[in-house]
């Protein structure tokens, strides 16, 4: 793989505010797992960085998510019939769909690439949580995704690798989508899954479902540490 190109570095304060944006992102999604009695929490927190940039950052929408779908595949075939009616509507908008890694082993992902590519989506992007984890284990046990950057390059995608919780890297691999031209882009972010609460990073067993009061209250009271500490 090509090395990615020198990181844009954000300005501190900036940085603060992405960092104290992203811990509050951790907050809400353990608060509405917990009162909800059901969620899938590893994987939110994992993806928590990379869609406070979008959020807060890089996208111009309104509040929520355009769609949520399972982890079928589905969602990158939605993305791609809005980068392709874009085309068609002589629109400007970029289209952005996260898949988690565990996601990447439905065929229905690859068959929507192969679209993307055909149809030479450059304004799609493709972000791919990748921790390393799915409700079954390790995805390399499960079905294997070694390689999973050339895979997308084999399907005609521009590709980088980043750390999906540097927002510097974040905001570099972004900005490079931005320029490509011709073919879509998929950046494959390296996360931890369960990313800001200690009991709960790298370990499967939280990819779905709700803690209880006891691990709730652990977990409200480190994230809150960390936002205090950033506040500080």
């Amino acid at each position: 793989m090509p090395e990615m190109e020198e990181t844009v570095r954000m300005e501190n304060q900036e940085l603060l505010e992405m960092e104290k944006n992203a811990c509050k992102v951790r907050l809400y999604t353990v608060e509405g797992v917990f009162n909800a009695k059901s969620g899938h929490p590893g994987g939110s927190l994992s993806a928590a960085d990379i869609i406070t940039y979008l959020y807060f950052k890089e996208m111009r929408v309104t509040p929520g998510v355009d769609m949520s779908s399972g982890s079928l595949g589905q969602g990158v075939s939605a993305a791609c019939g809005m980068a392709l009616a874009a085309k068609y509507d002589g629109k400007d908008y970029r289209v952005y769909a996260m898949l988690g890694d565990g996601e990447c082993e439905e065929g229905q992902v690859w068959e929507a690439a192969m679209f993307a590519s055909h149809y030479k989506l450059d304004n799609l992007c493709l972000i791919v949580d990748y921790n390393g984890l799915q409700i079954d284990g390790h995805v390399e046990d499960v079905a294997g995704l070694k390689e999973l950057d050339r895979k997308f390059e084999a399907f005609g995608f521009e590709v980088m690798n980043i750390d999906g919780h540097n927002f510097d890297e974040i905001e570099t691999a972004l900005n490079k989508a931005k320029t490509v031209k011709g073919k879509p882009c998929a950046i494959i972010a390296k996360t931890i899954k369960g990313k800001g609460v200690s009991f709960m990073e790298n370990q499967v067993g939280w990819h779905g479902k709700a803690p209880n009061a006891d691990e709730y209250k652990i977990a409200m009271d480190e994230l809150n540490a960390q936002l205090k500490a950033l506040e500080a």
